[in-house]
């Protein structure tokens, strides 16, 4: 398993840009059509840019678009739909490109495909210097995953490279029928983030990142909501398939619109904050051992005692990236966790244990 000291190693010379990139994939019918309106209709002060293969089937709200062509719909809330027409990463230029800035992208994948070539094409390519994947989002029919399914290389790569699974549709379906297809999942894949929803109503701070820091934004329109925190994962495993970019800025939006999705079935976000440095060994423990499977994402600004870099921190699913940057002020620490039914005091507590006292030679880096 890779140290978090190797990974720093490692990351030091990626570009420090990047437009997060989230992919959905999952089989025809699981609802990513649903949930990509959902994003496309939901968004307040986050641009959020959605490809696809064909727009039409998404059915976007007639009062959002504000103008189309072939390949492009634009909404007035900031957003918007483009096709993928042969060539992915053309489609992403056709983005990029554009004179307003984009905050975050979306990418669906053809119902039958396997999403790791879509992932590559982010990681491998020229697309590595302009974005950054932040997660796999697979979209699981509850009602039609039929056995057969099981024994499809598609269906299984969906799944194994899923940073969170979605289990959609649940109101279709039994209680015990979820609990035995999630069971059949995590044999699939040890560890997994899985969601249950129905009409794929994903809380958006777990799909999108953007604009985590300002988590007080995200609840100051319900105050007796105070507590309700932001999901975040980690994975170690999948360290070495994520090149890894920075997000290209904390935004100044307001994203407080965004509290109304976290307000129901238990997702809170916990929010931590010193002025003292971890320990690598400490904090490395925490994610392989204590971070609980049902903390789906996290982004944090991290001091380590052990070297004088500012580290960006963002976890997906059970994927966690960490960048190096320079400090441009103080050094701190800032890290934020999105997740289901958290025990706020545990977590804090082992956020906690995690810190040490500024050592007297601090600054001499990694491998020095």
């Amino acid at each position: 398993m890779q140290t978090v000291e190797s990974q720093t190693i490692n990351t030091m010379s990626v570009p420090k840009k990047g437009l997060p990139v989230t992919i959905i994939t999952g089989f025809l019918g699981s609802g990513k059509t649903t949930l990509l309106n959902h994003i496309l209709s939901n968004q307040q002060g986050i641009k959020t840019a959605v490809l696809v293969n064909e727009f039409g089937e998404i059915g976007i709200d007639n009062e959002l678009i504000i103008s189309s062509d072939d390949s492009m719909v634009e909404l007035n809330n900031g957003c918007i739909c483009c096709t993928i027409n042969e060539d992915l990463i053309q489609a992403v230029y056709k983005v990029l490109e554009r004179p307003e800035k984009i905050d975050y992208l979306v990418v669906e994948t053809t119902g039958l495909a396997d999403p790791l070539p879509v992932a590559l094409t982010f990681l491998g390519t020229e697309l590595r210097e302009m974005t950054r994947l932040d997660s796999i989002v697979t979209m699981v029919d509850c009602a039609n995953f039929s056995l057969d399914l099981f024994n499809s290389q598609a269906a299984l790569s969906q799944i194994t490279y899923g940073d969170i699974i979605v289990l959609n549709k649940t109101d279709l379906v039994d209680e015990a029928d979820v609990d035995s297809l999630e069971i059949r999942i995590r044999d699939m894949k040890e560890g997994a983030r899985i969601l249950r929803t129905s009409k794929s109503q994903v809380p958006l701070p777990l799909i999108l990142s953007v604009g985590l820091f300002e988590s007080d934004k995200y609840f100051d329109t319900e105050e007796e909501h105070h507590d309700h925190d932001h999901h975040h994962d980690h994975d170690h495993d999948h360290c070495d398939h994520d090149h890894h970019h920075d997000h290209h800025h904390d935004h100044d939006h307001d994203h407080h619109d965004h509290s109304n999705h976290l307000e129901v079935d238990g997702f809170t976000s916990i929010s931590f904050a010193s002025d003292q440095p971890f320990s690598i060994r400490k904090f490395q423990y925490f994610l392989d051992n204590q971070l609980p499977e049902s903390v789906f994402r996290a982004k944090g600004i991290l001091w380590f005692d052990e070297s004088p870099k500012r580290h960006i921190f963002h976890l997906s699913g059970k994927r966690f990236t960490l960048e190096d940057d320079e400090w441009k002020g103080t050094p701190k620490n800032q890290l934020v966790l999105i997740g289901q039914n958290l025990d706020h005091e545990t977590i804090k507590e082992q956020i906690n244990s995690c810190l040490c006292l500024p050592a007297v030679n601090r600054g001499k880096g990694f491998g020095k």
